[in-house]
């Protein structure tokens, strides 16, 4: 029961940190858009950010797998499956001369992850919650409680 308990908080801030790096890109987007970044420092502050997402985006969908926690590693692998993609086809790097032109589908595609992490995120604390409840009641209590 320990384990499971280590799982679900490991998941915790790995989702905790998947939230913040998404809602830091949009972040950055919004800055642009308002011209208060150039493309260049845009880019880069993005770009520095992608690779750690997809790494730790990819550790949670295995984490779920190791696990065996299928309806989360199926809900995951979708976003996983995509990075996957987007990586190996070189498209997950914004690159500076276009990010103008495609600004209105980074930020769409952010508003798409940060709402994906964010029901990942809930998903994630109801079953930390849960966890913590049933690791932290003996088994006699458990059944006083039903």
């Amino acid at each position: 029961m320990a384990w499971d308990l280590f799982l679900w908080v490991l998941s915790f801030f790995i989702s905790l940190a998947l939230v913040a790096s998404v809602f830091y890109q949009m972040i950055c987007l919004t800055d642009l858009e308002a011209d208060y970044l150039n493309p260049f420092e845009t880019a880069t502050r993005i770009n520095r950010v992608i690779l750690p997402e997809f790494v730790l985006q990819g550790a949670l969908s295995c984490l779920f797998l190791v696990t065996w926690h299928w309806v989360f590693f199926l809900v995951a692998v979708p976003v996983t499956c995509y990075h996957a993609l987007l990586y190996m086809d070189r498209r997950h790097l914004i690159d500076v001369t276009e990010v103008f032109r495609g600004l209105s589908y980074e930020k769409k595609l952010r508003y798409f992850k940060l709402g994906f992490y964010l029901a990942l995120f809930i998903m994630v604390v109801f079953r930390l919650t849960l966890s913590a409840v049933y690791s932290f009641t003996e088994d006699e209590d458990l059944l006083h409680l039903f």
